[in-house]
């Protein structure tokens, strides 16, 4: 049964908390106190408290990021910390080490297959992880670590999640804005001026199509500074504990320890990734700026504000960006985002989806969601009644809610007691520009980009099999999470798919062909640019967290910069509000790009076979979505493409390929 989010309280969050707590401690209590080790009453009950926590985390700890109430958000942080702590103060526990260890040794235990003995693998492992090899002390420090470093995050994300802060514009500022997006803008501190924030919804559009250079500036430095005074000193210092936690299993970083869960396995391996790519992209990236630079100084208006000097800066490259797409392919952002209606966007996305994994997509009228706009959707196999799976979509931006793009899970997908299957459920948030009564929500071709990616994710935990709940879902190593969501954005760029539901939110017409054609042209417009920020980013996380020695947040920040090739934006302190590196990408943000080879190799047998085929679609899902973490994910790549995984398609896709 669904649950009602309707009569969530700050009282009943606490109280989800600390009844999945109990309830899982007389859990582990059966667990540790079975006799003989069985499966049924050692690692059974281990399960079952994984399936309350995670449950309550959908009902409480989900809270934090989209309830309307902040005393609701408050105590859903402080529950999140809790639950956290518990989680990870699990695999500290020398009896529960004992008992499973025991169990393992079990001639039960030895005929395990597939999924179950699996399971002990990573029990086992956890626990070495856990520091059960170490000494009594060094443990005991480790889990001290560990504690420290859940309230950090926690406290970061909060303090991201509610940060507050704008510019202040009169309507003459807003040269090159559409009326649609001045018109939707707060009301400023006195009559006649208005307010610039920091959701989406308003930096994106500013950034990229704000005449005023000395704007774009401002509205960037406060972008890059959120939070700052408050994370910059959490994140120094949940490096520090990081490192500390790496030196007490002897390894020299923090990324050694930390990615051994992942497919890379170690920063060398990353380090010799990006070393194939970076030379070739830094030149297009120096010719992207090149471009872009011989425009500003043509901006006779930019240059008399003397912000930022002849140089192109950091605040300059979005808006030349935009100005490239309309002079050389003749794309204005705006023109596209009228045939993106997000109602069509997301019927688009069902069909498309629909057709290609066999499934059928319906709304649930009563959602009896945390807010009057969220949606409720529910997911089923083609031709049956029977829903194998929902998810909610909370699409638009508010105070205090989650600022970014993301897919949550709330139930994860797992084979009952009595043998039934519970139905996944996800949620889907966004920060979109919400429809009035006059006019609707009008996506820009990025941020239907978005909600495609973001819907990869909803599709990866909802389609499921997995009978266990560790590896059910989009629970896999973190460098190759991204992928399905990569596949999902291909789709984005077929003319043959955009001209089925991009229609006119005024006149209906189909998107011209013309332009699909312009669009797709243009996609790899400034693509060393971007790409290079991308490695900046994943660089400036293996600055903090793949050196050994002391480690400067900030002088991380700087060198990791030099790869955009533009001067240092001074004053600035980006990884305030870098919520990966609190969120689980920690040395992990790598797995942006790392996860596009594989994405781009799956979706080559996709374009080879058919870019809709549902024959590849449905190896895709049995052989990728379905299987979630029950294998290694190099393994799931072998068996849909039936060969080696290859670069082939990402180096074409970058324009590197001979």
């Amino acid at each position: 049964m669904l649950y009602d989010y309707t009569s969530t309280s700050a009282d009943l969050v606490d109280e989800i908390g600390n009844d999945a707590i109990a309830k899982a401690d007389d859990l582990v209590s059966r667990s540790v106190a079975s006799s003989p080790r069985s499966w049924a009453d050692t690692i059974a009950p281990l399960e079952a408290a994984s399936v309350v926590l995670g449950e309550a985390y959908g009902r409480s700890p989900f809270m934090a990021r989209v309830h309307p109430d902040k005393a609701v958000r408050d105590k859903a942080t402080e529950v999140e910390e809790r639950l956290t702590k518990w989680t990870t103060d699990l695999v500290f526990r020398t009896d529960l080490y004992a008992a499973v260890r025991e169990y393992s040794e079990t001639d039960e235990a030895a005929s395990l297959t597939g999924t179950k003995a699996r399971l002990i693998e990573h029990w086992m492992r956890d626990f070495r992880r856990a520091g059960h090899e170490l000494a009594e002390d060094d443990r005991a420090e480790l889990q001290r670590l560990q504690q420290r470093l859940i309230e950090l995050q926690v406290e970061y994300a909060k303090n991201l999640d509610e940060w507050e802060d704008s510019i202040e514009v009169t309507r003459g500022d807003l040269g090159g804005l559409p009326d649609e997006y001045i018109d939707g803008l707060s009301e400023g501190s006195e009559p006649g001026r208005l307010q610039v924030g920091m959701a989406y919804p308003d930096y994106i559009p500013f950034i990229e199509q704000a005449e005023r250079r000395d704007l774009r500036r401002a509205l960037q430095f406060k972008f890059w500074n959120r939070a700052a005074e408050q994370n910059n000193p959490l994140l120094a210092e949940a490096v520090e504990l990081r490192q500390q936690m790496a030196a007490l299993f002897g390894l020299p970083t923090w990324a050694h320890h930390a990615m051994e869960l992942k497919m890379a396995k170690t920063p060398e391996a990353v380090a010799d990734f990006y070393a194939s790519i970076a030379p070739q992209l830094s030149k297009k990236r120096d010719e992207d700026i090149a471009v872009m630079t011989e425009m500003l100084l043509g901006d006779t208006a930019a240059l008399a504000e003397d912000i930022g000097g002849r140089e192109l800066q950091s605040w300059d490259s979005n808006y030349y960006t935009t100005q490239l797409r309309k002079r050389d392919y003749g794309i204005d952002q705006n023109e596209v985002a009228a045939y993106f209606p997000l109602e069509q966007v997301v019927a688009g996305m069902f069909e498309i989806t629909g057709e290609v994994f066999g499934l059928e997509y319906s709304q649930v009228e009563d959602s009896k969601a945390w807010h009057p706009d969220v949606y409720l959707y529910e997911i089923r196999n083609a031709g049956q009644s029977e829903p194998i799976a929902y998810f909610y979509a909370d699409l638009f931006p508010r105070e205090g809610k989650f600022g970014h793009a993301a897919a949550f899970p709330l139930v994860t997908g797992h084979r009952r007691a009595d043998g039934s299957y519970e139905k996944p459920i996800a949620a889907i948030v966004a920060n979109f520009t919400k429809p009035t009564e006059s006019a609707p929500s009008l996506l820009k071709h990025d941020e239907a980009l978005t909600l495609f990616h973001e819907f990869g994710h909803i599709i990866h935990f909802c389609l499921t099999t997995v009978d266990l709940v560790r590896f059910a879902g989009f629970d896999t190593e973190w460098d190759f999470v991204e992928a399905p969501s990569q596949i999902m954005e291909h789709w984005m760029w077929q003319p043959e798919v955009l001209q089925r539901f991009a229609r006119h939110h005024k006149t209906d017409e189909a998107i011209p062909e013309d332009l699909v054609t312009r669009l797709v042209a243009a996609r790899d417009l400034n693509v060393g640019l971007f790409t290079m920020r991308q490695i900046y980013l994943g660089q400036f996380d293996m600055n903090l967290h793949g050196v050994t020695g002391d480690v400067d947040v900030d002088a991380a920040y700087r060198a990791a910069y030099e790869l955009t090739g533009f001067e240092f934006f001074a004053g600035t302190h980006f990884g305030a509000s870098f919520g990966h590196l609190m969120g689980g990408y920690d040395a992990g943000y790598y797995g942006y790009l790392w996860s596009k080879v594989y994405g781009d190799d799956m979706f080559s047998v996709f374009a080879k076979e058919g870019v809709l085929s549902p024959d590849v679609g449905r190896r895709y899902r049995e052989e990728v979505l379905a299987r979630g973490y029950s294998r290694d994910a190099i393994d799931h790549l072998r068996a849909f493409l039936g060969r080696e995984p290859s670069t082939d398609a990402f180096l074409e896709d970058l324009g590197l390929k001979d």
